[in-house]
């Protein structure tokens, strides 16, 4: 699910707006959908999760990883416990996933994605505004900061968009996330994956320390994600 995190308009902090409440949440078929793809996700991809100072939790919490592959969020949220999944939204480009009745519903009624429009974010309000809009008080949020798949596996540059979250909601545990070898299980280009064990590594979490220059923080951030692969 490729991301793009660009800046917040205003790096100004606020008060969190109330969860976005649907009236009828997800169906008992899409929560079986949900649990029958995450185990096919696991299957194929042979995943296997470690956490590294740090435990699952259902407290609201940003996922942050490197980006390799379509399947990258997928696997992310699939390698989470059930009662945390329920918890959590991946941010996915609008533009890939409503191209599609099937990618529509997945990303809509099976994974609950917050889908970001590129093509008018400068229109309205922020990505950043958007996602802490969509993620309230209760969800969390799983992003890949450097905004796009990886060609080489090296991981590029984190974009603004991780600051500017944690700058506006200093409350929220911000995880960083390693996914190794999903580049090989769907390389780029490919639309079938083929089953490789890959190994996907939860951190600590870390947060914006007060005064801490941007540049700096995401140069953290993107240490904290590679310090996972060793």
């Amino acid at each position: 699910m490729p991301v793009m995190l660009s800046p917040a308009d205003t790096a100004t902090r606020r008060v969190p707006d109330a969860p976005v409440v649907r009236a009828s949440g997800r169906s008992a078929f899409c929560r079986a959908a949900g649990l029958s793809l995450a185990a096919l996700a696991r299957l194929l991809a042979g995943a296997s999760v470690r956490w590294i100072a740090s435990q699952p939790d259902t407290c609201q919490r940003v996922y942050f990883a490197n980006h390799t592959s379509h399947l990258d969020a997928l696997i992310v949220w699939s390698s989470l416990p059930q009662p945390v999944r329920e918890v959590t939204r991946p941010v996915a480009a609008k533009d890939y996933w409503t191209r599609g009745i099937v990618r529509r519903w997945l990303a809509q009624e099976v994974f609950d994605a917050i889908l970001i429009d590129r093509t008018d974010i400068k229109v309205h309000q922020s990505p950043v505004d958007m996602m802490l809009r969509e993620a309230g008080t209760t969800h969390s949020l799983i992003v890949f900061p450097e905004g796009s798949r990886s060609v080489t596996g090296e991981i590029g540059e984190f974009k603004s968009g991780l600051y500017y979250l944690a700058k506006k909601r200093a409350d929220i545990e911000l995880v960083p996330v390693h996914i190794d070898n999903l580049n090989r299980v769907l390389p780029r280009g490919e639309f079938l994956p083929v089953p490789l064990l890959s190994c996907i590594s939860f951190g600590p979490p870390l947060w914006l320390e007060r005064g801490e220059p941007k540049l700096d923080f995401l140069a953290r951030a993107r240490q904290a994600v590679l310090a996972l692969k060793e």
